[in-house]
């Protein structure tokens, strides 16, 4: 039997998303901070082929068929491509600029997903109040970053990382519209995830190695803690959330909820940086709630 799409973000999905953009907010500190003791190749690979080992063995407890033929291997592979170069762009980025400027990048990606997703499924179009609360909730998250924008630039190759946060945007975006219009959006939450984990551990791995990048020279209680918060906590459990919620709610949706994410970043920064919250990220918070609010009053669909 076909399982239903639903329609509409419900109360399940909300506390999910909110979860996961906590844990994602969280995750930009933590990459950031392993890049002093590891490279961000390594770093990247790393924490991606140990949350493929967690999948597989979640999935063989739980009696979950991952090798059976489907049809979903062109798919797996492209989405695991675009997954792998995703979190290439973000370490690498990140060692040139802030976390802040990167999240905000990084977080263009809903605009992918929602000029993208209309054609793959008609009823995923927005109506003009919907792309209102978009532009708003974007412009909230952007305007809560832009005060440091007028600064001069810490780095001179910042531009660099930037840029490398906007084709991260761009591969993100790319990895939900494979998902909804292959064959993965068929096949169980695990199997999703272990293709793009699978596929980009082992590229980034690949790409450490032969960049020359250095392995670390010890490994320290930080650099352990790091990783396993990003492979277990991350990597593992919210994105396995994730893509279940990918292939049962709206994408459009998802994505533009996720624009949450880099406001928990910077109350991550505040709480464990010592970073100023000011009035601006108040009002930018009211602003984003709003925006989302606007996104998902659109008029109800029959799921298909």
């Amino acid at each position: 039997m076909t399982e239903l799409r639903k329609t509409h973000l419900d109360r399940v999905a909300i506390c999910s998303l909110l979860l996961c953009c906590a844990l994602w907010g969280l995750n930009q500190v933590a990459a950031k901070a392993g890049l002093s003791e590891i490279g961000p190749l390594w770093q990247a690979g790393l924490r991606s082929s140990g949350a493929a080992l967690l999948v597989w063995a979640w999935a063989v407890a739980r009696g979950i068929k991952l090798f059976e033929r489907d049809g979903s291997l062109r798919g797996g592979l492209l989405a695991g491509l675009l997954f792998g170069l995703e979190f290439a762009c973000v370490f690498v980025g990140l060692q040139y600029t802030s976390a802040s400027r990167m999240v905000v990048f990084i977080y263009l990606s809903p605009f992918v997903v929602a000029l993208g997703m209309p054609f793959i499924a008609a009823s995923e179009r927005l109506n003009l109040r919907q792309i209102s609360g978009l532009v708003l909730a974007f412009a909230a998250v952007a305007w809560a970053f832009s005060e440091g924008f007028g600064q001069a630039a810490a780095n001179p190759q910042q531009w660099l990382g930037d840029a490398l946060g906007v084709l991260a945007a761009l591969f993100w975006g790319g990895t939900t519209l494979t998902i909804r219009a292959s064959r993965l959006s068929r096949v169980s939450a695990e199997k999703t995830l272990l293709y793009q984990l699978a596929v980009s551990g082992l590229g980034l791995c690949v790409a450490a190695a032969l960049s020359g990048e250095a392995w670390p020279a010890a490994w320290s209680l930080r650099l352990s803690g790091l990783l396993l918060f990003q492979t277990v906590v991350v990597s593992f459990a919210s994105y396995l959330l994730w893509f279940w919620m990918v292939r049962h709610y709206p994408a459009t949706r998802l994505a533009t909820f996720t624009l949450a994410t880099p406001l928990f970043g910077l109350l991550a920064g505040a709480l464990l940086l010592q970073e100023q919250i000011t009035l601006r990220l108040i009002l930018a918070l009211l602003a984003l709630a709003i925006g989302v609010v606007l996104v998902n009053q659109g008029p109800q669909r029959q799921a298909k």
